[in-house]
């Protein structure tokens, strides 16, 4: 037994002053002479025995009531805490999409919300940690305040950054009072992570009652046809075969095209639109099927006319360059090294120096400060380089230098497949490849190269360098044919088309919440001024880079929603962009809490919120006394008036 005021105890020191006046009463007998007291002698010492008796019943009831009145005051309990103690719970509530689904209940996120609040207490402070929020210690009025206010997000959590929180949070507060409870339906989580954990803790798993999906799982441009860009869109199931699902194309809330299809058991197919010749397309596509979610059965694109790439050639004339960068995406120009205006270096995005013996200075100042505002820069000897003149370039940009040109024959044998220049380049990696060959090279000494295509001998004969806000692309042996076959080869293609591409960064269909996504506008904005993306509800400012020929913004955390946004400047709109949720979030990989609990004895598994929020309550739980005392009291009270009243020596 504990007490709340346990300094009121003290006053059980005066229960000695009842007991010192019923033991030194200061009344007196008076004798009273008979003439015969035979007969009285044995009563008159029966009525004393009695009273004697009578009072110390009056003493002892007295004493009770005094007793149970001063314990009743110091309020008593029963409990595993002390009732001054304030007891702490952290609660991880997961509002990421995939618990906006139906399960037993209802919604899997409101019902969870719901019995927080039912079931959380005013002797409790509280930390929620939301995937796109942190409140630290709340009351359970705070506490219902943000939970009713709730709504799920793009934004998500991985559920070992919130373990480590955990075992920090009981590092640093008394692991008596307090308590651990994640709620959440743990999807994409290994088992693994909780091998280490050793916290105390209550998992609650969130569980929809459906186990079927159907999501959009990619939109990209198929093919590109005289009548117009084909629109594919990849579909995928997880769980039984579908038939006659219907699929929708809108430009903005306008339907454009309809059709149905059937797709296999745990399987993806691809769905395809002609777009026709449309300058500016706002696409959203919908899938009506009843499923476990709903968030990734619509999904948004935009085809853009982008603006054409300017690229400048200077040196040696090359043919087939002219064939990749087209007229219709690239404005491409070519110069000599004579006939080169150094004014318009910085209005170009790609800047190839093509087999020039030497690097003058002036060049290398102009492209040393090309780079600095932005632009990319290829580089590719010649046969007869000058390398003094390469490496003070090099050196300028401090990624390495030319160690010494070999004459021999060699093979171009490794590609890097999961470089970004091949993204979506290839459908499988080729074993099958037939190599081209160069017969002179550079070996070169760059420490922060990535490579692209490397020799036999693993030397990079197509690298990048990462500069200060720019990328270096070098190519380590002459193009031209008398000394490489290479320009003969399907690889060189995409190579050089996508280092354009890399120079400029072009519109996508859509970018993805939540990742890191590179926006490139071809407008210079002062560094004083800022663009802003907005929609209809929300508003917000990117990070944004101010180069010479151009603009770039960053976005990652936002925008939160899928649909359509305008990038503005000054009110007016410079581009709209789409965005789409993360389709990880689409994937039904939960964890099975029992198999992780089945072996450590500091998890705990329950079914539902209220049955976890109730185990912790009743843990922490007192059992108020004084009321049993107060009652006690008042029988005492009781028990002395019946005395006086009936008891009659």
């Amino acid at each position: 037994m504990q007490f709340k005021h346990p300094e009121v105890l003290y006053l059980l020191a005066l229960l000695i002053v009842p007991i010192l006046v019923h033991l030194f009463q200061l009344q007196k007998f008076v004798k009273v002479p008979f003439t015969n007291v035979d007969f009285l002698q044995k009563l008159v010492q029966e009525t004393r025995k009695s009273s004697r008796i009578k009072k110390w019943l009056i003493l002892g009831t007295r004493m009770l009531l005094l007793t149970c009145l001063i314990f009743a005051f110091s309020q008593p309990y029963f409990g595993s805490k002390k009732e001054n103690d304030r007891k702490q719970a952290y609660i991880y509530l997961d509002n990421s999409l995939s618990t906006n689904t139906k399960g037993k209940k209802g919604n899997l996120l409101q019902v969870a919300a719901r019995e927080l609040i039912e079931n959380s207490t005013d002797n409790t402070t509280y930390t929620l940690e939301t995937n796109n929020n942190v409140h630290k210690d709340i009351s359970a009025k705070e506490l219902k305040d943000v939970l009713f206010k709730i709504e799920n997000t793009a934004e998500t959590k991985n559920i070992k950054d919130i373990l480590l929180k955990v075992k920090e949070n009981q590092r640093n507060v008394s692991a008596k009072n307090h308590e651990n409870i994640l709620v959440s339906d743990f999807q994409n989580t290994s088992e693994k992570t909780f091998n280490t954990f050793d916290a105390s803790t209550v998992l609650v798993p969130l569980s929809a009652e459906l186990r079927e999906n159907l999501s959009i799982d990619s939109i990209y441009v198929r093919k590109e046809t005289p009548e117009g860009p084909i629109i594919a869109i990849r579909v995928k199931n997880q769980g039984a075969a579908k038939k006659n699902i219907p699929i929708a194309l809108y430009s903005k809330e306008n339907l454009v095209n309809k059709q149905t299809f059937d797709i296999s058991k745990d399987a993806e197919k691809t769905v395809t639109f002609p777009m026709g010749k449309s300058n500016d397309f706002f696409g959203k596509i919908t899938l009506s099927y009843e499923d476990a979610f709903r968030f990734d059965n619509t999904s948004f694109f935009i085809l853009n006319k982008n603006p054409r790439i300017k690229i400048l050639s200077i040196g040696k004339e090359a043919d087939f360059l002219t064939k990749i960068f087209t007229a219709e995406e690239f404005d491409y120009q070519h110069t000599t090294l004579q006939n080169l205006n150094y004014n318009t270096i910085n209005n170009q995005n790609l800047i190839i120096t093509n087999e020039l013996v030497r690097i003058p200075k002036p060049l290398q100042n102009s492209l040393v400060e090309f780079t600095k505002n932005g632009g990319n820069l290829t580089v590719i000897p010649s046969v007869t380089s000058d390398v003094a003149s390469y490496n003070t370039l090099f050196n300028e940009f401090k990624i390495g230098s030319i160690t010494t040109k070999k004459t021999d024959s060699i093979k171009i044998t490794d590609i890097n497949f999961n470089h970004p220049i091949f993204r979506n380049v290839f459908k499988e990696k080729i074993t099958n490849f037939q190599y081209p060959l160069s017969y002179s090279y550079f070996e070169t000494n760059f420490p922060m190269r990535s490579n692209i295509l490397a020799l036999e001998n693993k030397q990079p004969f197509i690298c990048d360098c990462t500069l200060s806000g720019a990328k270096l692309f070098w190519v380590a042996g002459a193009l031209d044919k008398e000394n490489s076959n290479f320009i003969t080869s399907p690889i060189v293609v995409p190579i050089f088309y996508n280092m354009a591409k890399e120079s400029m960064k072009r519109s996508e269909l859509y970018y993805t919440i939540g990742i890191k996504n590179t926006i490139d506008l071809q407008r210079n904005i002062d560094t004083d001024k800022v663009v802003s993306i907005r929609n209809s509800q929300r508003n917000f400012i990117p990070l944004q880079q101010n180069f010479q020929n151009k603009t770039r913004i960053t976005t990652i955390e936002r925008p939160v929603e899928a649909g359509f946004n305008a990038i503005v400047f000054k009110e007016d709109t410079i581009q709209t962009v789409a965005y789409n949720y993360d389709k990880k979030e689409s994937l039904l990989a939960f964890l099975d809490t029992e198999k992780v609990t089945k072996d450590k004895k500091n998890l705990v598994v329950k079914n539902s919120v209220e049955n976890a929020m109730q185990s912790i309550n009743e843990k922490n739980e007192v059992q108020w006394l004084w009321k049993w005392f107060l009652i006690l009291s008042i029988v005492s009270l009781f028990l002395e008036i019946l005395i006086l009243k009936f008891f009659k020596p």
